[in-house]
């Protein structure tokens, strides 16, 4: 018999966005403590930056926010803007890069929604409600 050594998670987390808390509260609840990096706080380097959107399998601009950022300031919709000017200029304003990513053994995700991040952990069986009602996870573990 072999013990099965306990799945890690890393969630890249912006505390004030109600999907990322929803986000690392599903993976608590998958009974996973994951490794908390506040984003805004600590943002991640181009090369973790680049390999995170990578191993989502996004393109930089997929990745990007609008809302709530100077997107609209930086001229980041016009035609034409490279993913190398994106990555930029998620470096220079993390605010820009979307939330919330997880990583696990099973995969790297952008959580939007926040359901996503089910697809990259353990099968939970518990019933899960969101911060604002919506159930996730019905009795028995039925993904809803």
């Amino acid at each position: 018999m072999s013990t099965a050594t306990p799945m890690t998670a890393t969630i890249y987390h912006n505390p004030d966005c109600g999907t990322s808390r929803n986000t690392l509260a599903l993976i608590r609840h998958a009974g996973i403590e994951p490794t908390v990096i506040e984003y805004l706080k600590t943002p991640p380097n181009r090369d973790q930056l680049i390999k995170l959107i990578d191993e989502a399998m996004l393109k930089p601009r997929e990745a990007l926010r609008e809302k709530g950022t100077p997107f609209a300031e930086l001229g980041l919709g016009a035609a034409g803007i490279t993913d190398d000017v994106i990555i930029d200029a998620m470096l220079k304003h993390p605010i820009l890069i979307n939330r919330p990513f997880v990583v696990t053994p099973r995969g790297t995700r952008l959580c939007r929604p926040s359901e996503v991040v089910l697809d990259i952990l353990p099968p939970v069986t518990q019933s899960f409600v969101k911060e604002n009602g919506e159930v996730v996870i019905a009795a028995h573990g039925q993904r809803i």
